[in-house]
């Protein structure tokens, strides 16, 4: 996140300084005012598959035997990887 000081931007992580602009400056948002609604939702392809099979979690503390899974091509292979994700607890591993 880059902040001001005097005539330069600087960012507070790497140091690096920039010139302030004017005219850009005036085109930019604050934040004052907005909401904060929270982290957005992320949509996981394998929640909305119907694609699911009976594998035992791997995840110390959850016993689903249930995942949806995937097939995924391996590079330069010519055999595939299958991706699993747990019903239960998210969790996701997988087997080639």
């Amino acid at each position: 996140m880059m902040h001001t000081e005097g005539d330069t931007w600087v960012c507070r992580s790497c140091e690096n300084e920039e010139p302030r602009h004017s005219q850009a400056e005036a085109a930019m948002r604050t934040q004052d005012g907005q909401r904060d609604d929270g982290a957005p939702a992320v949509a996981d392809a394998t929640q909305d598959s119907s694609e699911t099979m009976q594998a035992h979690c791997p995840a110390e503390d959850c016993d689903s035997d249930r995942a949806y899974y995937e097939m995924m091509p391996k590079p330069g292979g010519s055999y595939e990887v299958r991706l699993f994700t747990c019903l239960e607890c998210g969790h996701k591993w997988r087997e080639s």
